[in-house]
C-alpha cells in the first residue's frame, strides 16, 4: 500500500483546511503532465494526519512511474472548491529513498518515461548519496518505527504532539503517527523516530544532484544523461567536455558542508579549571571575609 501526503496551499500559503471547517476531497492521477483524458487512477477523501499534513492512500494497482496529479480541496466551511494542479506523484513510495529515479532523470535531461533497467541505475546512485549523508551527518536519514504500549500523555500537549510522550530520543524528531486509549489511564502510541530527509529540501536537493553527477561522471552510465560539450572538432572526430562548476559558483552542485544543521548534537560536560584551596578562592558560598 503507498500513501502520499499533501499539503494544501491557498491564497498563496499553507492552509489547513480542517482547522476551518473544510476538507480534502481527492486525489486525481493522470498519465501525462497536460492532465488532460482519462483519469488513472482516483485516490481520496485524506485522512487528516496532522496540522495540515493530508494522507491520501493510493491504489496497489499503479505501475512504477510518475502520474501528474489535481487536488480538489474545500479550503474552508461554505468556501468554493479549489483545485491544485502542480502535484505529481512518483512511485513506487516506502522504499528507503528519500528521492525518486524520475527526480534523477529530470536533473539528468532523460526523458519520461524511464525504462525498468535506468530505474535500478538511478536507485543505485541515490543509495550511496543518500549513504554519504548518513555517514557525514551521523544519523539516519529515514526515520524509523517505534512503539509505545503503555504511554501516558503530558498535561497540556496535544495528544498529536510529540512533546505529549515522554520519550528520551536525543535531539532526533519525534512524528507521533497514532495513538490508542487503552481505557485505563494509558494509550498506546505509534512514533517515527529520526531525521525525515524525504521532507527536508536541502537534504533532497543534496542527494539529487549528486546521485545526477554519479550517472553523469560514470562511464558506464554515460548513456543516462547530457554531459557538458565545449567544443567539437570541424571533422566531429573529437569532442571536449566542460568540467562540472567550482563550489559556490551558480549551477554548482551543494557541498555537503550545507547539511551541517542537520548534524547530531553532541553533548559533552566541560571540565572546569582546578583552582586554589579555601580560603584562597571563592569556593565557598560564604566566606570569613
Amino acid at each position: 500500500m503507498a500513501v502520499y501526503d499533501y499539503q494544501p496551499v491557498w491564497s498563496g500559503a499553507l492552509c489547513d483546511p480542517a482547522a476551518a471547517g473544510g476538507k480534502v476531497e481527492r486525489l486525481d492521477l493522470y498519465a501525462g503532465p497536460e492532465r488532460t483524458g482519462p483519469v488513472v487512477a482516483t485516490a481520496g477523501p485524506a485522512v487528516r494526519v496532522g496540522d495540515g499534513r493530508y494522507r491520501f492512500t493510493l491504489p496497489d494497482s499503479l505501475a512504477d512511474g510518475r502520474y501528474w496529479c489535481t487536488v480538489s480541496f474545500y479550503p474552508a466551511k461554505d468556501a468554493l472548491v479549489a483545485l491544485d494542479r502542480t502535484v505529481h506523484v512518483d512511485l513506487p513510495r516506502g522504499n528507503g529513498l528519500i528521492v525518486s529515479a524520475e527526480e534523477i532523470a529530470e536533473e539528468l535531461g532523460v526523458a519520461l518515461p524511464i525504462t525498468a533497467v535506468q530505474r535500478e541505475r538511478f536507485w543505485r546512485a541515490i543509495r550511496k548519496a543518500q549513504a554519504d549523508v548518513t555517514g557525514y551527518l551521523g544519523r539516519p536519514i529515514v526515520p524509523a518505527p517505534r512503539v509505545l504500549s503503555e504511554a501516558r500523555p503530558v498535561f497540556g500537549y496535544d495528544l498529536d504532539d510529540s512533546r505529549a510522550w515522554l520519550i528520551d530520543q536525543g535531539d532526533d524528531v519525534v512524528t507521533v503517527v497514532s495513538h490508542v486509549d487503552n481505557l485505563d489511564g494509558t494509550y498506546s502510541v505509534q512514533i517515527l523516530t529520526g531525521l525525515d530527509g524525504a521532507s527536508e529540501e536541502p537534504i533532497r536537493r543534496y542527494v539529487v544532484a549528486h546521485a545526477a553527477e554519479t550517472v553523469r561522471n560514470d562511464p558506464a552510465l554515460s548513456q543516462d544523461g547530457t554531459r557538458r560539450v565545449t567544443s567539437v572538432s570541424a571533422e566531429g572526430q573529437s569532442i571536449s567536455y566542460d568540467s562540472a562548476p567550482l563550489p559556490g559558483q551558480a549551477g554548482s552542485a551543494p557541498s555537503i558542508d550545507s547539511l551541517s544543521g542537520y548534524r547530531r548534537r553532541l553533548f559533552r560536560p566541560i571540565a572546569a579549571a582546578p583552582g586554589a584551596p579555601w580560603p584562597y578562592s571563592g569556593g565557598r558560598r560564604y566566606r570569613r571575609w
